[in-house]
């Protein structure tokens, strides 16, 4: 299998995109450091049309097809219903007395969930905040009524719905991933792997990594895990750019493929996609060392067939509805400056063009 890209017009944005998300014809909406909902348009010939705000960062934004409405997430703790067209949001839900780390909506677009929890960093031992309430929630999208809870060890960093529906992953700080059963609210498979987080002893005595990005194969039999390798040196941000895949479904969950050495550099990577196709999957986030902070992979092989230095930030991959083309959406560098903070060039959504063959 080979993989051709070439990169297309980028789009900007007032601040840096933290999620991004399809509506209905391949329509863009991005959520932002400056709390605002965005309508993207994907050509670049419009500016970016603001739809609705939050009272703090907005960390995720989803379409939800059954409703016809955006949901987006953010760090205010709150949960907001968008009606694009109109730009007005129909409902607004508490989901959260801390922040929302990442949110995700069920592919027929009838659940939301979000995840939360607070990290205490310090000392010489990690002791996770106690919950003071469920760490990963799920909420009908048509009432907005909260109808799940699951605890977690906190932070719980990311969450995904399987394809089908029928199952909720999350995953935290620690490296470990929960997945529920949504119609008997058990938990039916739990993967504990310590690759993904590190105990800092230079610069700081604190936990960092964790699993930033979850995403189910096609049949939803394994699911993918990225983030960031083990670290001596937390702030530095230094440990490997790592991708995990494991079979969940049969027994004991097993890890089926990891990331090759030699293909892979050092940075945080904050998200993984599977194209439409299920063939090959993207990965991409920060560069601290190495030739790429994107890259796509083979799903089967684990082999990287493409890759590329970005020159930005990446905080969400996402493919087009037909897999022609991956958005890149994040950020250039923060402004120096807090006059410098509406730059239009902080914010940007790059464009590759991807053919496979």
């Amino acid at each position: 299998m080979k993989v051709k890209r070439k990169e297309a017009p980028t789009l900007n944005l007032p601040t840096h995109c933290l999620s991004l998300t399809r509506g209905e014809g391949d329509q863009l909406y991005a959520a932002c450091l400056d709390g605002g909902i965005y309508a993207v348009d994907h050509t670049g010939k419009q500016a970016p049309r603001e739809l609705a705000r939050h009272d703090s960062y907005a960390s995720g934004v989803n379409w939800s097809p059954s409703t016809r409405h955006l949901v987006s997430a953010g760090y205010d703790g709150k949960l907001r219903w968008i009606n694009p067209s109109e730009k007005k949001t129909t409902r607004e839900v508490m989901a959260h007395q801390f922040w929302s780390w990442q949110s995700a909506v069920s592919r027929d677009g009838a659940r939301v969930a979000s995840s939360t929890g607070q990290y205490l960093c310090g000392g010489y031992k990690y002791e996770p905040a106690k919950e003071t309430e469920p760490s990963v929630k799920v909420f009908d999208a048509k009432t907005g009524e909260q109808t799940h809870a699951f605890e977690h060890v906190p932070p719980v960093e990311s969450v995904a719905f399987s394809n089908e529906g029928t199952h909720l992953a999350a995953g935290n700080l620690m490296g470990e991933v929960r997945i529920w059963e949504l119609a008997t609210s058990k938990e039916v498979a739990r993967i504990s792997t310590p690759n993904f987080t590190g105990w800092g002893i230079i610069k700081g005595h604190y936990y960092t990594g964790g699993v930033y990005s979850l995403a189910f194969s096609p049949d939803d039999s394994e699911i993918f895990l990225a983030g960031m390798g083990t670290t001596r040196d937390p702030a530095a941000g230094n440990g490997k750019q790592l991708w995990e895949r494991w079979n969940w479904r049969e027994g004991e969950p097993q890890k089926t493929g990891t990331a090759n050495d030699r293909e892979i550099g050092q940075g945080l990577m904050e998200s993984l996609a599977i194209h439409p196709e299920g063939k090959i999957f993207a990965m991409a986030g920060r560069l601290f060392k190495g030739d790429w902070n994107v890259a796509i992979f083979d799903r089967e092989t684990g082999s990287r067939l493409a890759h590329t230095d970005c020159k930005m930030r990446v905080s969400k991959a996402l493919w087009s509805e037909d897999g022609s083309h991956l958005y890149l959406a994040g950020g250039n560098s923060q402004p120096k400056k807090r006059e410098d903070l509406e730059n239009p060039e902080w914010g940007r959504i790059k464009v590759f063009k991807v053919v496979i063959s």
